[in-house]
Protein backbone atom coordinates (compact mmCIF):
# COMPACT_ATOMS: atom_id res chain seq x y z
CA UNK A 1 0.00 0.00 0.00
CA UNK A 2 1.19 3.50 -0.70
CA UNK A 3 0.85 4.68 2.93
CA UNK A 4 2.90 1.77 4.24
CA UNK A 5 0.07 0.42 6.37
CA UNK A 6 -0.40 -3.33 6.02
CA UNK A 7 -4.03 -4.59 6.12
CA UNK A 8 -4.72 -7.75 8.09
CA UNK A 9 -7.83 -9.89 7.84
CA UNK A 10 -10.14 -9.57 10.81
CA UNK A 11 -10.34 -12.79 12.82
CA UNK A 12 -13.22 -13.60 15.16
CA UNK A 13 -12.55 -15.46 18.40
CA UNK A 14 -13.24 -19.13 18.03
CA UNK A 15 -16.13 -19.05 20.52
CA UNK A 16 -17.82 -16.05 18.84
CA UNK A 17 -19.89 -16.48 15.69
CA UNK A 18 -19.71 -13.68 13.11
CA UNK A 19 -22.91 -11.69 12.77
CA UNK A 20 -24.77 -12.76 9.65
CA UNK A 21 -27.08 -10.52 7.76
CA UNK A 22 -30.83 -10.82 8.40
CA UNK A 23 -33.09 -12.15 5.65
CA UNK A 24 -33.52 -9.57 2.97
CA UNK A 25 -36.84 -7.73 2.93
CA UNK A 26 -37.35 -8.96 -0.61
CA UNK A 27 -37.30 -12.57 0.66
CA UNK A 28 -40.06 -11.78 3.15
CA UNK A 29 -42.04 -10.09 0.40
CA UNK A 30 -41.63 -13.12 -1.86
CA UNK A 31 -42.92 -15.42 0.89
CA UNK A 32 -45.90 -13.13 1.55
CA UNK A 33 -46.67 -13.04 -2.17
CA UNK A 34 -46.47 -16.82 -2.33
CA UNK A 35 -48.94 -17.23 0.56
CA UNK A 36 -51.27 -14.57 -0.89
CA UNK A 37 -51.16 -16.24 -4.31
CA UNK A 38 -52.04 -19.61 -2.77
CA UNK A 39 -54.94 -18.10 -0.81
CA UNK A 40 -56.34 -16.29 -3.85
CA UNK A 41 -55.90 -19.27 -6.17
CA UNK A 42 -57.45 -21.65 -3.65
CA UNK A 43 -60.44 -19.38 -3.06
CA UNK A 44 -61.12 -19.07 -6.79
CA UNK A 45 -60.64 -22.80 -7.32
CA UNK A 46 -63.17 -23.69 -4.64
CA UNK A 47 -65.74 -21.13 -5.81
CA UNK A 48 -65.61 -22.17 -9.47
CA UNK A 49 -65.70 -25.90 -8.73
CA UNK A 50 -68.58 -25.78 -6.24
CA UNK A 51 -70.72 -23.44 -8.33
CA UNK A 52 -70.32 -25.72 -11.33
CA UNK A 53 -71.69 -28.75 -9.46
CA UNK A 54 -74.06 -27.01 -7.02
CA UNK A 55 -77.27 -28.71 -8.31
CA UNK A 56 -75.66 -32.14 -8.08
CA UNK A 57 -74.21 -31.28 -4.68
CA UNK A 58 -77.61 -30.35 -3.28
CA UNK A 59 -79.06 -33.56 -4.65
CA UNK A 60 -76.30 -35.60 -3.00
CA UNK A 61 -76.97 -33.96 0.37
CA UNK A 62 -80.67 -34.75 0.02
CA UNK A 63 -79.77 -38.39 -0.65
CA UNK A 64 -77.61 -38.54 2.44
CA UNK A 65 -79.99 -36.58 4.65
CA UNK A 66 -82.94 -38.71 3.56
CA UNK A 67 -85.15 -35.68 2.85
CA UNK A 68 -87.98 -37.99 1.82
CA UNK A 69 -89.08 -37.94 5.45
CA UNK A 70 -89.69 -34.19 5.21
CA UNK A 71 -90.94 -33.99 1.60
CA UNK A 72 -92.82 -37.21 0.74
CA UNK A 73 -94.67 -35.54 -2.15
CA UNK A 74 -91.57 -34.04 -3.69
CA UNK A 75 -89.43 -37.15 -3.14
CA UNK A 76 -91.69 -40.21 -3.53
CA UNK A 77 -88.73 -42.60 -3.81
CA UNK A 78 -85.17 -42.56 -2.49
CA UNK A 79 -82.95 -42.08 -5.54
CA UNK A 80 -80.06 -44.48 -5.85
CA UNK A 81 -78.79 -43.88 -9.37
CA UNK A 82 -77.74 -40.91 -11.52
CA UNK A 83 -80.88 -41.33 -13.65
CA UNK A 84 -83.14 -41.03 -10.60
CA UNK A 85 -81.04 -38.11 -9.37
CA UNK A 86 -81.56 -36.25 -12.63
CA UNK A 87 -85.31 -36.88 -12.31
CA UNK A 88 -85.15 -35.45 -8.79
CA UNK A 89 -83.33 -32.36 -10.07
CA UNK A 90 -85.94 -31.89 -12.80
CA UNK A 91 -88.80 -32.35 -10.30
CA UNK A 92 -87.21 -29.80 -7.97
CA UNK A 93 -86.85 -27.39 -10.89
CA UNK A 94 -90.55 -27.75 -11.78
CA UNK A 95 -91.68 -27.41 -8.17
CA UNK A 96 -89.38 -24.69 -6.80
CA UNK A 97 -87.91 -23.03 -9.88
CA UNK A 98 -84.54 -22.97 -11.65
CA UNK A 99 -82.58 -21.05 -9.01
CA UNK A 100 -83.71 -23.47 -6.31
CA UNK A 101 -81.13 -25.87 -7.75
CA UNK A 102 -78.51 -23.53 -6.27
CA UNK A 103 -80.31 -23.22 -2.93
CA UNK A 104 -77.68 -23.21 -0.20
CA UNK A 105 -74.95 -22.23 -2.67
CA UNK A 106 -74.50 -18.85 -0.99
CA UNK A 107 -73.79 -20.72 2.24
CA UNK A 108 -71.53 -23.03 0.27
CA UNK A 109 -69.57 -20.05 -1.06
CA UNK A 110 -69.25 -18.55 2.42
CA UNK A 111 -67.75 -21.87 3.53
CA UNK A 112 -65.90 -23.09 0.46
CA UNK A 113 -64.00 -19.90 -0.33
CA UNK A 114 -62.17 -19.79 3.02
CA UNK A 115 -62.02 -23.61 3.14
CA UNK A 116 -60.41 -23.98 -0.28
CA UNK A 117 -58.14 -20.98 0.29
CA UNK A 118 -56.89 -22.41 3.59
CA UNK A 119 -56.61 -25.95 2.26
CA UNK A 120 -54.57 -25.13 -0.84
CA UNK A 121 -52.39 -22.60 0.97
CA UNK A 122 -51.82 -25.01 3.87
CA UNK A 123 -50.93 -27.76 1.41
CA UNK A 124 -48.23 -25.60 -0.16
CA UNK A 125 -46.84 -24.73 3.27
CA UNK A 126 -46.96 -28.33 4.55
CA UNK A 127 -45.20 -29.51 1.38
CA UNK A 128 -42.44 -26.99 2.04
CA UNK A 129 -42.14 -27.94 5.72
CA UNK A 130 -42.10 -31.68 5.01
CA UNK A 131 -39.69 -31.15 2.15
CA UNK A 132 -37.28 -29.39 4.51
CA UNK A 133 -37.75 -32.05 7.20
CA UNK A 134 -37.13 -34.98 4.84
CA UNK A 135 -34.50 -33.18 2.79
CA UNK A 136 -36.51 -32.81 -0.44
CA UNK A 137 -36.14 -29.05 -0.91
CA UNK A 138 -37.10 -28.17 -4.45
CA UNK A 139 -37.97 -31.77 -5.29
CA UNK A 140 -41.18 -33.79 -5.30
CA UNK A 141 -42.02 -35.43 -1.99
CA UNK A 142 -41.99 -39.19 -1.64
CA UNK A 143 -45.40 -40.94 -1.33
CA UNK A 144 -45.86 -40.93 2.46
CA UNK A 145 -45.02 -37.23 3.03
CA UNK A 146 -47.17 -36.45 -0.01
CA UNK A 147 -50.16 -38.13 1.67
CA UNK A 148 -49.44 -36.48 5.03
CA UNK A 149 -49.27 -33.01 3.45
CA UNK A 150 -52.72 -33.47 1.91
CA UNK A 151 -54.25 -34.86 5.10
CA UNK A 152 -52.87 -32.04 7.23
CA UNK A 153 -54.10 -29.44 4.73
CA UNK A 154 -57.64 -30.85 4.71
CA UNK A 155 -57.72 -31.19 8.50
CA UNK A 156 -56.56 -27.60 9.00
CA UNK A 157 -59.21 -26.23 6.64
CA UNK A 158 -62.01 -28.37 8.12
CA UNK A 159 -61.22 -27.37 11.69
CA UNK A 160 -61.35 -23.65 10.85
CA UNK A 161 -64.53 -23.65 8.77
CA UNK A 162 -66.73 -26.44 10.18
CA UNK A 163 -69.72 -24.36 11.45
CA UNK A 164 -70.20 -23.02 7.91
CA UNK A 165 -70.42 -26.59 6.63
CA UNK A 166 -73.18 -27.31 9.14
CA UNK A 167 -75.12 -24.23 7.97
CA UNK A 168 -74.75 -25.23 4.33
CA UNK A 169 -76.09 -28.75 5.04
CA UNK A 170 -79.11 -27.38 6.90
CA UNK A 171 -80.01 -24.96 4.10
CA UNK A 172 -79.68 -27.67 1.46
CA UNK A 173 -82.20 -30.08 3.01
CA UNK A 174 -84.85 -27.65 4.26
CA UNK A 175 -87.59 -25.65 2.51
CA UNK A 176 -87.11 -21.95 1.89
CA UNK A 177 -89.63 -21.05 4.62
CA UNK A 178 -87.56 -22.69 7.36
CA UNK A 179 -84.38 -20.65 7.03
CA UNK A 180 -84.36 -17.28 5.30
CA UNK A 181 -80.60 -16.65 5.34
CA UNK A 182 -77.27 -17.90 6.60
CA UNK A 183 -77.52 -15.68 9.67
CA UNK A 184 -81.02 -17.03 10.35
CA UNK A 185 -79.65 -20.59 10.39
CA UNK A 186 -77.04 -19.63 12.98
CA UNK A 187 -79.62 -17.84 15.12
CA UNK A 188 -82.19 -20.67 15.06
CA UNK A 189 -79.66 -23.42 15.70
CA UNK A 190 -78.11 -21.48 18.59
CA UNK A 191 -81.49 -20.65 20.14
CA UNK A 192 -83.30 -23.97 19.61
CA UNK A 193 -80.52 -26.57 19.70
CA UNK A 194 -77.54 -24.93 21.37
CA UNK A 195 -74.22 -23.63 20.11
CA UNK A 196 -72.53 -27.03 20.31
CA UNK A 197 -74.91 -28.21 17.57
CA UNK A 198 -72.81 -26.15 15.15
CA UNK A 199 -70.08 -28.77 15.69
CA UNK A 200 -72.31 -31.84 15.47
CA UNK A 201 -70.68 -34.32 13.11
CA UNK A 202 -67.25 -32.74 13.59
CA UNK A 203 -65.48 -36.01 14.49
CA UNK A 204 -66.62 -37.96 11.41
CA UNK A 205 -65.75 -34.91 9.34
CA UNK A 206 -62.14 -34.98 10.51
CA UNK A 207 -61.94 -38.76 10.21
CA UNK A 208 -63.28 -38.48 6.66
CA UNK A 209 -61.07 -35.55 5.67
CA UNK A 210 -57.85 -37.41 6.52
CA UNK A 211 -58.25 -40.09 3.78
CA UNK A 212 -60.16 -37.79 1.43
CA UNK A 213 -57.73 -34.86 1.35
CA UNK A 214 -54.72 -37.12 1.76
CA UNK A 215 -55.63 -39.38 -1.16
CA UNK A 216 -56.85 -36.50 -3.34
CA UNK A 217 -53.66 -34.46 -3.09
CA UNK A 218 -51.53 -37.61 -3.14
CA UNK A 219 -53.16 -38.91 -6.34
CA UNK A 220 -53.02 -35.56 -8.14
CA UNK A 221 -49.39 -34.87 -7.24
CA UNK A 222 -48.39 -38.44 -8.06
CA UNK A 223 -50.05 -38.37 -11.48
CA UNK A 224 -48.33 -35.08 -12.28
CA UNK A 225 -44.96 -36.56 -11.29
CA UNK A 226 -45.52 -39.76 -13.31
CA UNK A 227 -46.58 -37.64 -16.28
CA UNK A 228 -43.43 -35.50 -16.05
CA UNK A 229 -41.19 -38.57 -15.72
CA UNK A 230 -42.67 -40.37 -18.73
CA UNK A 231 -43.57 -37.51 -21.07
CA UNK A 232 -40.53 -35.32 -20.57
CA UNK A 233 -42.80 -32.28 -20.20
CA UNK A 234 -42.41 -30.20 -17.05
CA UNK A 235 -46.12 -29.36 -16.83
CA UNK A 236 -49.28 -31.19 -17.95
CA UNK A 237 -51.78 -29.47 -20.22
CA UNK A 238 -55.10 -28.15 -18.80
CA UNK A 239 -57.08 -31.20 -20.07
CA UNK A 240 -54.50 -33.49 -18.47
CA UNK A 241 -54.80 -31.56 -15.20
CA UNK A 242 -58.58 -32.00 -15.33
CA UNK A 243 -58.15 -35.74 -15.86
CA UNK A 244 -55.64 -36.07 -13.02
CA UNK A 245 -57.93 -34.08 -10.73
CA UNK A 246 -60.92 -36.22 -11.70
CA UNK A 247 -58.99 -39.37 -10.78
CA UNK A 248 -57.98 -37.77 -7.49
CA UNK A 249 -61.58 -36.88 -6.67
CA UNK A 250 -62.88 -40.33 -7.56
CA UNK A 251 -60.37 -42.11 -5.32
CA UNK A 252 -60.53 -39.67 -2.42
CA UNK A 253 -64.30 -39.40 -2.19
CA UNK A 254 -64.92 -43.13 -2.63
CA UNK A 255 -62.57 -43.89 0.27
CA UNK A 256 -64.23 -41.46 2.68
CA UNK A 257 -67.88 -41.68 1.55
CA UNK A 258 -69.45 -43.62 4.48
CA UNK A 259 -68.08 -41.05 6.94
CA UNK A 260 -69.45 -38.30 4.71
CA UNK A 261 -72.93 -39.87 4.99
CA UNK A 262 -72.58 -40.11 8.79
CA UNK A 263 -71.48 -36.48 8.94
CA UNK A 264 -74.52 -35.29 6.98
CA UNK A 265 -76.91 -37.38 9.09
CA UNK A 266 -75.51 -35.92 12.30
CA UNK A 267 -75.60 -32.38 10.90
CA UNK A 268 -79.23 -32.61 9.73
CA UNK A 269 -80.54 -34.72 12.63
CA UNK A 270 -82.26 -31.76 14.26
CA UNK A 271 -84.57 -31.15 11.30
CA UNK A 272 -85.04 -34.77 10.22
CA UNK A 273 -86.36 -36.15 13.50
CA UNK A 274 -83.31 -38.13 14.60
CA UNK A 275 -80.94 -37.99 17.57
CA UNK A 276 -77.56 -39.36 16.54
CA UNK A 277 -75.18 -39.38 19.52
CA UNK A 278 -72.03 -40.96 18.10
CA UNK A 279 -70.41 -42.15 14.88
CA UNK A 280 -70.81 -45.86 15.64
CA UNK A 281 -74.45 -45.54 16.76
CA UNK A 282 -75.23 -43.47 13.67
CA UNK A 283 -73.67 -46.10 11.42
CA UNK A 284 -75.49 -48.91 13.24
CA UNK A 285 -78.86 -47.19 12.88
CA UNK A 286 -78.30 -46.42 9.19
CA UNK A 287 -77.28 -50.02 8.44
CA UNK A 288 -80.14 -51.45 10.53
CA UNK A 289 -82.83 -49.29 8.91
CA UNK A 290 -81.54 -49.02 5.35
CA UNK A 291 -78.82 -51.64 4.84
CA UNK A 292 -75.10 -51.32 4.27
CA UNK A 293 -75.05 -50.32 0.60
CA UNK A 294 -78.37 -48.45 0.46
CA UNK A 295 -77.51 -46.60 3.68
CA UNK A 296 -73.80 -45.84 4.05
CA UNK A 297 -73.26 -45.62 0.29
CA UNK A 298 -76.48 -43.81 -0.58
CA UNK A 299 -75.80 -41.32 -3.37
CA UNK A 300 -72.31 -42.68 -4.12
CA UNK A 301 -73.13 -43.11 -7.80
CA UNK A 302 -74.04 -39.40 -7.88
CA UNK A 303 -70.72 -38.65 -6.17
CA UNK A 304 -68.92 -40.52 -8.94
CA UNK A 305 -70.50 -38.05 -11.37
CA UNK A 306 -70.09 -34.85 -9.36
CA UNK A 307 -66.93 -35.52 -7.37
CA UNK A 308 -64.43 -35.99 -10.22
CA UNK A 309 -65.83 -32.93 -12.01
CA UNK A 310 -65.55 -30.72 -8.93
CA UNK A 311 -62.09 -31.88 -7.88
CA UNK A 312 -60.77 -31.77 -11.44
CA UNK A 313 -61.98 -28.19 -11.88
CA UNK A 314 -60.64 -27.24 -8.45
CA UNK A 315 -57.08 -28.55 -8.95
CA UNK A 316 -56.89 -27.21 -12.50
CA UNK A 317 -58.17 -23.76 -11.54
CA UNK A 318 -55.71 -23.57 -8.65
CA UNK A 319 -52.70 -24.55 -10.76
CA UNK A 320 -53.54 -22.27 -13.70
CA UNK A 321 -54.33 -19.32 -11.43
CA UNK A 322 -51.01 -19.82 -9.63
CA UNK A 323 -49.16 -19.81 -12.94
CA UNK A 324 -51.02 -16.71 -14.14
CA UNK A 325 -50.36 -14.76 -10.92
CA UNK A 326 -46.66 -15.62 -11.04
CA UNK A 327 -46.43 -14.50 -14.65
CA UNK A 328 -48.13 -11.22 -13.79
CA UNK A 329 -45.81 -10.62 -10.83
CA UNK A 330 -42.52 -11.72 -12.34
CA UNK A 331 -43.13 -11.25 -16.01
CA UNK A 332 -41.84 -14.76 -16.72
CA UNK A 333 -43.53 -18.12 -16.80
CA UNK A 334 -42.26 -19.63 -13.56
CA UNK A 335 -44.55 -22.62 -13.40
CA UNK A 336 -45.55 -24.78 -10.47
Amino acid sequence: MGNGVRECPVEFPKDVEPVTSAPLPSEDNQEKKKVLNSLMSGALAGAVAKTAVAPLDRTKIMFQGDSIRLFPVLFPVIPLSPQEAYRLIYRTYLTEGFWSLWRGNSATMVRVIPYAAIQFCAHEEYKQLLGSYYGFQGKALTPFPRFIAGSLAGTTAAMLTYPLDMVRARMAVTPKEMYSSIVHVFIRISREEGLKTLYRGFTPTILGVIPYAGLSFFTYETLKKVHADHSGKAQPSPPERLLFGACAGLIGQSASYPLDVVRRRMQTAGVLGHTYSSILLTMQEIVREEGLIRGLYKGLSMNWVKGPIAVGISFTTFDLTQILLRKLQHGTGVER
